[in-house]
């Protein structure tokens, strides 16, 4: 379930930022998370990045509000245009996708460029097992009309490849997307790993699919230990720097 309020929101949203920077998963300026606010029976609106931040830099205030018509309704800033047609989609077709967190790491790129997509090489890709969907690549998400088929290859999947790319993820809350992410993007680091290493050490060997869905299945017996990592995590960012919270 959501958050039930907009600064808890406010700071799950920068913390993910602020991560994602640690991590080293950030592109620059490019990239973007949202966060659906509470709608106490008004419009949707979901909470993004102010184009022009690094995300190292993201703090809970910074954060935009914006409607599904594209609006900015609280803040100074403006939003990645691509990023507005990307999330929209996301929450306008999903209501129970609260958070979507889109990344271009180098890993997930590369299993994005692969004809294959994500393979089960790992106890860790078995989280995924037919729970990923592959949306096509249409140049720029300048197009309002892409909407709809990011939409359809989403569908009830937790996570999105967007194909020449990177990777998409939704959850519940901004714990429950970050954690589908970092494992996801741990999965494509594994399979990119692994493609490497097949030229010395012969080809790689999938996990058969009754045992990807057996471990798919244990491991969703498990999700509800993300928030647990979730608050080591802020611990870690409140170590660091808590300046995320502002």
């Amino acid at each position: 379930m959501m958050a039930s309020d907009e600064a808890t929101l406010r700071r799950d949203l920068a913390a993910a930022y602020r991560l994602v920077a640690l991590f080293g998963w950030d592109d620059t300026l490019y990239t973007h998370f949202s966060a659906r606010l509470p709608s106490d029976g008004g419009p949707e609106r979901f909470l993004i990045n102010p184009f022009g931040r690094l995300f190292e830099e993201v703090r809970a205030s910074d954060l935009l509000v914006v409607d599904m018509p594209g609006r900015v309704l609280s803040g100074s800033a403006d939003y990645n245009v691509a990023g507005f047609t990307v999330h929209s989609a996301v929450h306008g077709g999903r209501a129970d996708a609260h958070c979507v967190i889109h990344t271009h790491t180098l890993a997930g790129m590369a299993v994005a460029a692969c004809e294959g997509g994500l393979l089960q090489l790992n106890q860790i890709s078995t989280e995924f097992y037919g729970r990923v969907g592959v949306h096509a690549y249409e140049g720029v998400a300048f197009d309002l009309g892409e909407r709809v088929r990011i939409q359809q290859a989403l569908g009830n999947h937790i996570a999105l490849v967007l194909r020449h790319h990177g990777l998409l993820s939704v959850g519940s809350t901004v714990a429950d997307a970050f954690c589908v992410m970092y494992y996801l993007n741990r999965a494509c680091e594994i399979q990119l790993a692994a493609s490497q290493l097949a030229a010395t050490a012969g080809p790689v060997a999938e996990i058969p699919r009754h045992l990807s869905q057996h471990a798919c299945e244990q491991l969703q017996s498990v999700e509800h230990e993300r928030q647990i990592l979730w608050q080591a995590w802020l611990r870690k960012l409140d170590r660091i720097d808590p300046s995320y919270r502002d």
